[in-house]
């Protein structure tokens, strides 16, 4: 369910606000590629135009892997209306928890979208946890609304690719010791950011802002070519919010 969430571009456009049109351009169902024109708003400036090929694959134990890089495509010429999105790298995994009944996400991101690097700070720090919040609730009205594709509908996940053998298994050995990995458990194991419903709570405590935070950050890149914008961003964004609530970085680290 998660991987149709996530692929799901028409459903998208009902709440995120930024998505305005979405449109399939053409997919291969040799390879499994699916390329795509996609037009987002973002406030006060020209609306950005992307231009994106994808595919997505499958590993062992229900493992999915996405991968999205930017690409141009002669049913969709440049158009003065719109700034074209240069560069654009993502991709994800989605992998169940083992002994529970859950699944997590693994993602790195990076896109030059144009923008300045103080805008995407202001748009970073004022919009990150907005957007999460409403990926969420989002995810938790699909299974309700989502309805099976006609089988002649042809996309990348129709047309997806097995992970070969060799690849899987390098993927499957465990990976050494890293402080962001204990983090990154640490945001799992905590039920603090949901409420008694289960559902993500629109002001969380400063401590799983700061964790959260620095996992997004580290993934999530905004600005012209700064690899490392995000997390500095995050960094930012979370020292100030401590400090307006009397708290120290060290109380959070520790927490």
């Amino acid at each position: 369910m998660l991987r149709d969430f996530y692929m799901d571009n028409d459903y998208r456009k009902q709440w995120d606000r930024m998505l305005v049109e979405h449109v399939q351009l053409h997919v291969d169902e040799t390879s499994g590629t699916e390329i795509g024109r996609t037009i987002k708003k973002f406030p006060l400036l020209t609306s950005r135009e992307y231009i994106l090929a994808w595919r997505v694959w499958e590993g062992k134990d229900k493992t999915f892997y996405c991968f999205i890089r930017e690409c141009e495509h002669p049913s969709a010429p440049r158009q003065k209306k719109y700034v074209r999105v240069g560069f654009f790298r993502s991709g994800w995994r989605i992998s169940k928890v083992p002994g529970r009944n859950a699944c997590e996400i693994k993602m790195v991101h990076q896109e030059d979208a144009g923008l300045h690097v103080e805008m995407a700070k202001l748009c970073f720090a004022k919009g990150i946890w907005s957007y999460v919040c409403k990926m969420d609730n989002a995810l938790r009205k699909y299974p309700a609304i989502s309805r099976p594709q006609p089988s002649s509908v042809v996309t990348a996940v129709t047309s997806m690719q097995k992970v070969p053998p060799e690849l899987d298994t390098i993927n499957s050995m465990p990976c050494p010791a890293h402080p962001a990995a204990s983090s990154a458990s640490a945001i799992r194991g905590r039920t603090t950011v949901e409420d008694n419903n289960g559902k993500l709570s629109r002001r969380p405590s400063r401590i799983v802002i700061a964790k959260g935070l620095l996992l997004l950050g580290g993934v999530i890149c905004l600005s012209r070519g700064h690899s490392s914008l995000g997390a500095k961003v995050a960094m930012a964004y979370i020292l100030t919010k401590l400090g307006k609530r009397g708290a120290s970085p060290s109380e959070s680290m520790q927490s």
